[in-house]
């Protein structure tokens, strides 16, 4: 029977795998390494959703991983994740405790999950040239013509869209050889969030966290030195929000812009997970709308089972 290395909550954004994540950590005394490419950075927190409330369960704090652990302005990239994340799961590991990823980063998951093995891949200058003057929709239609799409679920700028297809490019012309990352054996985890729930979740969240200060986020940000281009590389909130702040959107522009991006964010990351289990992983689905008990008992039962059969 084999045991289990990892287990891994993932799901669309707002599907509440965060809490669930921490709660299974409280329940089994883990730790819970994040999978998000944009909690990474310090003081990028309203935007990317860190709701570091949500480690605290029962009054006990859950530890966690890869959370404010560079600094805003930063490109921060898989490479580097994957090195992060193998510096945290072993270092959880040696302590006798079991990891716990988290995260809805399509392609930071299955980078680890999958065990590729990545090398950083330098800018092309030339490429990027040839590519500027193009739209992000003839962008992502030539990132879709690659045989393996490394990079596509974090794809909403122009800017990402080109770093995206200047790894494609590298990795067609340098072949990765075999892979040096562990192969763990992944109890795979999915929150199942029905459309229209998740719509109003979303939507709901959207307006919560303008009142907490999102924007006054992204002011602090730029007036930290934070460059505009920067923030709008981010994606997302950081976009929309950055280009209200420099007067580039008015804030109903904004707020109604933005709604529509995170509800396409999120169907796209449904449709990495999707992906993911053609790729040939087992993802256990479970309904978000389910009470916790039930969530963790679930859980449970297949931790019991995990290896036989």
């Amino acid at each position: 029977m084999k045991t289990i290395d990892l287990v891994a909550v993932i799901g669309p954004t707002a599907s509440g795998k965060t809490s669930l994540a921490a709660a299974l950590a409280h329940e089994w005394d883990a730790e819970i390494i994040s999978g998000d490419s944009r909690q990474v950075y310090r003081g990028m927190d309203i935007g990317t959703g860190k709701d570091l409330g949500d480690y605290v369960v029962g009054g006990k704090p859950i530890p966690y991983h890869l959370i404010d652990i560079v600094e805003p302005g930063y490109k921060y990239n898989v490479f580097e994740y994957q090195r992060d994340f193998l510096k945290a799961y072993e270092d959880i590991r040696r302590r006798g405790r079991l990891p716990i990823l988290c995260g809805g980063t399509g392609l930071y998951v299955e980078a680890v999950l999958k065990g590729y093995r990545l090398l950083p891949v330098p800018e092309n200058p030339s490429l990027r040239m040839s590519l500027a003057d193009k739209s992000l929709e003839e962008l992502t239609a030539l990132l879709s013509t690659y045989k393996t799409l490394h990079n596509t679920t974090d794809v909403d700028t122009v800017k990402r869209a080109i770093r995206a297809i200047e790894i494609e490019e590298y990795y067609r012309h340098v072949p990765v050889t075999e892979c040096s990352f562990p192969q763990l054996n992944s109890l795979i985890i999915g929150v199942s969030i029905e459309r229209e729930l998740r719509r109003r979740k979303i939507t709901e969240r959207l307006h919560r966290r303008l009142e907490e200060g999102m924007v006054d986020e992204v002011r602090g940000l730029l007036a930290e030195g934070v460059t505009p281009d920067s923030l709008i590389y981010y994606g997302l909130e950081y976009k929309y929000l950055t280009q209200y702040v420099i007067g580039e959107l008015s804030y109903d522009e904004m707020v109604r812009g933005l709604e529509i991006a995170i509800h396409q964010f999120a169907k796209r990351q449904m449709t990495w997970f999707r992906g993911m289990e053609r790729r040939g992983f087992n993802i256990h689905w479970i309904d978000a709308n389910l009470p916790m008990e039930d969530k963790l008992k679930q859980i449970k039962e297949l931790m019991d089972t995990f290896g036989k059969g």
